[in-house]
Order: C-alpha cells, then sequence, then structure tokens
C-alpha cells in the first residue's frame, strides 16, 4: 500500500490531514505507507475518495 504516499502527496496533504479526512489517527497513516500494516476493509472507500482513486489503484491494480 505504499501508494498511498503517492496518492497522498499528489493532493498535498500531509499524514494528518489525510488521517483527520477519514477519521484514522496519524500514526495508523504512516504505517499503511511504511507497509507494516494495511488498512481495514471499511476504511478503504473513505481512503479512496479522499486520495481521488480507485481502491484498485491504491492496490496497484489501476490502468497506467
Amino acid at each position: 500500500m505504499k501508494r498511498i504516499k503517492e496518492y497522498r502527496e499528489q493532493r498535498g496533504f500531509t499524514q494528518q490531514q489525510l488521517a483527520d479526512q477519514i477519521q484514522e489517527n496519524r500514526a495508523t497513516v504512516a504505517k499503511w505507507e511504511s507497509g507494516c500494516v494495511f488498512p481495514r476493509a471499511e476504511k478503504l472507500p473513505a481512503l479512496a475518495d479522499a486520495l481521488g482513486c480507485t481502491i484498485d489503484d491504491l492496490f496497484g491494480r489501476g490502468k497506467e
């Protein structure tokens, strides 16, 4: 899920701003970006919406 960082930076968000948008904490967003843990399934739609991408994009399955 390292694409989360890529999409977050493209949108100009800090980790805290993204966390606030999806009602999560910054440390969790950092763990997602580092690949230590994956977002829970119920967070994926909100995460994709906040980042302006699809869930498939987050998993690297989007159209390139």
